[in-house]
């Protein structure tokens, strides 16, 4: 059996660069740990962390396609993280000019969660942990 580790790092590819990258750190609390523009690509690639933790590369690429999300479609459906306190987590984003789904609860888990998204409307969830 294959032994893996944990995850390492998502890739995100962004529309526009530089408000993906705003979003993702002074909204959303990621750390930049480097960042480099890739000539041959014509791309910028930044490393961002969350709690020393690197997991996201942010990359943008000249002209990608847009990503179907609604209804949804195969493949990577969205990504969670996972907070303290929903409704104070709810409450910053809603100052910060993010639309947030009303909070549910998982009727599995019985932990509550709500969605969200991000610049390029990828869709991003909170998960209340204890």
């Amino acid at each position: 059996m294959l032994k893996l580790r944990q995850i390492h790092h998502i890739a995100i590819i962004a529309s526009d660069y530089e408000v993906s990258k705003k979003f993702y750190c002074d909204v959303l609390g990621f750390e930049l740990q480097s960042e480099v523009y890739r000539e041959a690509r014509d791309s910028w690639m930044a490393n961002l962390a969350i709690n020393g933790h690197y997991q996201i590369e942010l990359f943008s690429f000249p002209s990608p396609p847009a990503r179907t999300s609604r209804p949804e479609a195969c493949g990577l459906r969205h990504l969670a993280f996972s907070v303290d306190d929903i409704e104070a987590s709810v409450a910053f984003l809603t100052t910060a000019g993010v639309e947030c789904e009303p909070v549910r609860v998982d009727e599995h888990t019985g932990k509550k969660f709500t969605f969200f998204s991000d610049p390029d409307d990828l869709p991003l969830e909170l998960y209340e942990i204890d």
